[in-house]
C-alpha cells in the first residue's frame, strides 16, 4: 500500500502528516510504527492525520499518533504544523481555524510572518481530568521515583504533564528518570515528564521526555505546562520565552481560567510517498 505524506517539524519536533480529508485512512499500530521508524520508514516523533470536521463548530479534525503507534490527545508543535499544512495545501483560506482533537478544540492562527499562534485551551488541574492518582488538586505533589521523592506540578494541556524544577537541564536525568515517570502507576494513561530550568522571570530552558516518543527536541504542550507550572510557583511572568533544544517558543498565560497561547514556527521539509506493508 502506497501512502503520500508530508514531512514537517516544529523546532525539530518532527512529524509525518497524512491527508485523510478526501478519503478515510485506517492504519494499524504496526504500520504507524513502520512509518515513524527512522531506519526503515520516514522517521518522526509523531504522525498527524488531517481529517474532515466531526462537528459543525470546527473546520477540521486532527489525530495524533506517537512513534510507538499509540494515539494521544494533543500535540502543540503538531498543531502549528497542522495549520501550516492545511493552509499551504489550499484546504482552507482561513488564517484562524478551529480544530477538533481528542483533547478538545484548539484554535491555531497563521501569523503574517509565518509563525503560528495556537490557543491551547485552559489548563486542567483536577486529578481525574489529567488523569492522576491523587485525592484532590494541589499546588505540588510528591512523587516517589526509583526510591527518590521529587516534587512535581501535574496538569493537563489536553494531555498529561508532570513538571519538575531543576537547576540545570543539561545535567537533569531526562533520559534515565523520564522513562520511569512516564509509566509511573499514579498516571494511568502515562505522562510527559518535563524538566524546567528558570533563567529569569521571562526566560526558561526546558527538556521533555514525551509519552510514547522519548525525549524530543521540543514539546509544545510541554512548554505550555512548564510555563503554567512556573507561574503557579511564583517564578515567572505572564509572557515567557521557552528555550528548547530545537529552538524557542513564546508562551503566554494570564492566569487561572484563561487559555494558554503558544507561538512558534512550523516548517515544511519535504513531500514523498512510501510503500507501507500490510
Amino acid at each position: 500500500m502506497k501512502i503520500k505524506f508530508t514531512k514537517m517539524h516544529g523546532l525539530g519536533n518532527d512529524f509525518v502528516v497524512l491527508d485523510a480529508t478526501a478519503a478515510p485512512m485506517v492504519l494499524t499500530a504496526a504500520q504507524l510504527r513502520f512509518i515513524a521508524d527512522r531506519h526503515f520508514g520516514v522517521g518522526c516523533d509523531q504522525l498527524l492525520m488531517v481529517e474532515p470536521a466531526r462537528t459543525p463548530d470546527t473546520d477540521f479534525h486532527y489525530r495524533i499518533f506517537n512513534a510507538d503507534g499509540g494515539e494521544v490527545e494533543q500535540c502543540g508543535n503538531g498543531a502549528r504544523c497542522f495549520v501550516r499544512f492545511v493552509h499551504d495545501r489550499g484546504l482552507t483560506a482561513k488564517r484562524v481555524i478551529r480544530v477538533g482533537t481528542l483533547g478538545g478544540v484548539i484554535e491555531p492562527r497563521l501569523e503574517a510572518d509565518g509563525q503560528v499562534t495556537v490557543n491551547m485551551g485552559v489548563p486542567q488541574f483536577e486529578p481525574a481530568r489529567i488523569p492522576f492518582d491523587a485525592p484532590a488538586a494541589a499546588p505540588l505533589y510528591d512523587l516517589v521515583v526509583a526510591e527518590k521523592t521529587i516534587k512535581i506540578n501535574v496538569l493537563s494541556m489536553g494531555n498529561p504533564h508532570a513538571v519538575q524544577l531543576v537547576a540545570d537541564v543539561d545535567t537533569a536525568p531526562v533520559t534515565t528518570q523520564g522513562p520511569l515517570i512516564e509509566v509511573h502507576p499514579r498516571f494511568p494513561q502515562r505522562v510527559n515528564a518535563g524538566y524546567l530550568q528558570v533563567l529569569d522571570r521571562a526566560h526558561v530552558r526546558l527538556r521533555v521526555y514525551e509519552r510514547g516518543a522519548g525525549e524530543t527536541l521540543a514539546c509544545g504542550t510541554g512548554a505550555c505546562a512548564a510555563v503554567v507550572s512556573g507561574i503557579l510557583r511564583g517564578l515567572l511572568d505572564a509572557r515567557v520565552t521557552v528555550a528548547t533544544r530545537g529552538g524557542d517558543l513564546v508562551i503566554v498565560w494570564a492566569g487561572a481560567g484563561q487559555p494558554v497561547l503558544m507561538t512558534g514556527p512550523a516548517v515544511h521539509v519535504f513531500d514523498g510517498e512510501i510503500e507501507v506493508p500490510h
